[in-house]
């Protein structure tokens, strides 16, 4: 029962980003350049369960909680669904699906290039999310899975290089993520 609950509080809380972004759409609250805004917000919430994901093991291994591996692939497939955001919005607020405008911009910002390879990599880590895929890949999937911490790095790449002025929280996103990644590392070392 206590876990049926904690899977409601854990999609509500889940998809509360996106009702905020529904309201300020709604009351006309984004700002002077709206698109740039919703853009910042939904790649904002798509770094943060990104980082949400890869602390689901470090959390396990330091307090040897199992519950937080329940809810692991929900809190993905939500970095999975902000970040097909994110990415909807680019292609269509920004470019109006114009595939030759997308494809100059991609030569000419390698930001926009390396936040497609970090989406390329989620996302067959999305379609691979279900039980029925764990068992047709066997121990291929732990390693497809494992590149989440590329995704990670790729991330951040693309955060830091989008930013031209306060670069405060790529780098605060940058500590966690090589902090996650280094955690990983010296477990395996252990090991």
């Amino acid at each position: 029962m206590l876990r049926f609950n904690l899977w409601w509080v854990m999609m509500i809380t889940g998809l509360l980003p996106f009702c905020g972004l529904v309201l300020k759409i709604a009351l006309d609250n984004l700002g002077a350049n709206p698109v740039q805004a919703v853009h910042y917000y939904l790649g904002l919430w798509s770094i943060r369960f990104l980082c949400l994901s890869l602390a689901v093991s470090p959390l396990r291994k330091i307090t040897s909680w199992k519950w937080p591996l329940t809810y692991r692939r929900m809190i993905g497939l939500f970095t999975f669904f902000y970040t097909s955001l994110h990415v909807f919005s680019y292609l269509v607020l920004d470019h109006a699906l114009v595939w030759q405008n997308i494809a100059q911009d991609m030569l000419e910002s390698p930001y926009i290039f390396m936040g497609l390879c970090a989406y390329m990599i989620i996302l067959p880590m999305a379609i691979t999310s279900t039980k029925a895929w764990q068992k047709r890949l066997g121990s291929n999937w732990k390693k497809l899975h494992r590149f989440v911490y590329l995704a990670g790095v790729t991330a951040v790449i693309h955060y830091f290089w989008q930013l031209k002025g306060n670069l405060a929280e790529p780098l605060l996103y940058s500590l966690i993520v090589a902090l996650l990644l280094g955690f990983r590392l010296v477990m395996r070392y252990k090991k």
